[in-house]
């Protein structure tokens, strides 16, 4: 931010790619300083905003634009300015206002050593990052009065950490097989696909996934955090720490997917990073919205390239996606109610294209349940904390031995974690042949049977743990679902 004062008829411009929103700024500026008995110089005022080739938004920078015309005017020391960055936006009467995206700032301020200052209603957002000396202003009069040692402003304070009670899995009835497929995937980081007939429980399994997840270590709950402060839908410090769960309409554009917009901001594949995205009713998505779900399934990044500016997001994220077996619903069930012809199935189910198919490891069948199995005063199953411990046990012997979970091995950690002997590895080759599955299905299917082993306690990938996994992908064959 500089500021120059000319001589000349009184004026103010702002360069270097202002918005609407920061050019509007010299109105606010104008009356803020007003109000705290300064005075608005009368000269010609240049303000730039330097890179000058980055668009700049939001109201974030009033509060720079201020303290740089006061130090160049006299009116404030400028020597003080050189150990604080600032953000905020003025009120006309100089009241400090919240603005997005302090919470990345800070981890940038604390990266380079500096000290941030900020309007009260962003400290307890700026506190989640340990690492940043952050202050606190109510009026732009405190921060003058700081710089002129006048007066010392608090320290950014940290709200109590809350969990917020979510569902639990005790109260889904029956669904073994499902219940099943959830362990696995919360403790491997295994995408999931649920398919079964019309109220069977999928959206319900798929809500309790993240009761399941182990918590977040500091690092993951920042970069998610950090996504959730530049969206502009606003960060709950009380609950920064618990895992996010995304569920967008099936009319959902691409673009709101993935990130995007003149100035790139991040889509729901990001605001799920480190949670789950569920996709209910998949076969109703468009096709270009699942399509480019591709390379962040595989790379756990998105870059959002415009015209003006490019941005890359993290998206490593979980995808539970759920569907009907057929337009009506009822394919395969034991009512026999369905009525659609073998080309309607197969025209349902080809919306979904091979390669988004086989980025999902775990294909389950919901079915519906008979009614004695859904009596409201029937034995509840077991509660998400008791499937939450197995998890988290299985993931420390991951992250222990490999540094990540096991949906996310690599090719090298892959071979050194995932041998099977000469008899498993036939077994693998054959069900690769007779599903016609792909190299990457095969893949999967060894990290899964890993997550399996290690929900097990087990060193080795037994033959046990092998074909279970290779049922998962079944539904996923050439064959369909």
């Amino acid at each position: 931010m500089e500021v120059h004062l000319a001589g000349g008829l009184p004026a103010m411009s702002i360069v270097g790619l202002p918005e609407a929103a920061v050019r509007e700024s010299k109105d606010r500026v104008r009356a803020a300083i007003q109000c705290a008995q300064f005075e608005f110089p009368a000269r010609r005022i240049t303000v730039n905003l330097a890179p000058a080739d980055l668009p700049k938004d939001g109201g974030r920078f009033d509060l720079p634009i201020a303290l740089g015309i006061l130090a160049a005017s006299g009116q404030i020391p400028l020597e003080p300015l050189n150990d604080y960055e600032f953000l905020g936006e003025l009120g006309l009467t100089g009241e400090l206002r919240a603005v997005d995206g302090v919470l990345p700032a800070a981890l940038a301020a604390a990266e380079a050593g500096r000290r941030l200052l900020v309007p009260a209603g962003n400290g307890a957002e700026v506190a989640l990052s340990s690492r940043v000396e952050a202050y606190t202003a109510r009026t732009l009069l405190e921060v003058c009065a700081l710089l002129q040692g006048r007066k010392s402003l608090p320290a950014a304070i940290a709200v109590p950490t809350r969990r917020r009670p979510g569902p639990d899995l005790c109260e889904v009835r029956g669904q073994a097989q499902a219940r099943r497929a959830l362990e696995v995937a919360a403790a491997g980081g295994h995408h999931l696909l649920l398919v079964g007939p019309p109220g069977c429980g999928k959206t319900l399994l798929a809500s309790r996934l993240p009761g399941l997840l182990p918590q977040a270590s500091e690092d993951e709950a920042l970069e998610a955090a950090a996504i959730a402060s530049v969206s502009g839908r606003g960060l709950d410090p009380a609950h920064w720490r618990q895992r996010r769960f995304r569920a967008p309409h099936h009319t959902a554009s691409a673009v709101a997917l993935i990130g995007g917009g003149a100035e790139p901001r991040p889509g729901e594949v990001s605001l799920a990073h480190e949670g789950v995205l569920f996709l209910d009713e998949l076969p109703e998505w468009s096709r270009q919205a699942l399509e480019v779900l591709r390379e962040p399934l595989e790379s756990g990044v998105v870059t959002v390239s415009r015209a003006a500016r490019s941005a890359e997001f993290p998206a490593r994220f979980q995808l539970v996606a759920a569907m009907n077996p057929c337009p009506c619903g009822w394919a395969g069930d034991t009512s026999g109610r369905c009525r659609c012809s073998p080309d309607a199935i197969r025209r349902y189910r080809g919306r979904i294209s091979g390669p988004l198919m086989d980025r999902i490891d775990l294909h389950v069948h919901v079915p519906r349940l008979p009614p004695s199995q859904l009596r409201p005063d029937g034995p509840p199953g077991e509660s998400s904390a008791a499937v939450q411990a197995r998890v988290a046990v299985a993931r420390t012997r991951q992250l222990e031995r490999s540094g990540t979970p096991n949906a996310r091995l690599g090719e090298a950690q892959m071979r050194a974690c995932c041998r099977l002997d000469n008899g498993d590895q036939a077994l693998l080759e054959r069900a690769a042949e007779s599903l016609r599955l792909s190299a990457r299905s095969m893949h999967r299917i060894l990290r899964v049977a890993r997550t399996i082993a290690d929900l097990a306690g087990s060193a080795d990938i037994a033959t046990a743990h092998l074909t279970e996994a290779i049922g998962y992908r079944r539904m996923g064959s050439a064959d369909g679902l």
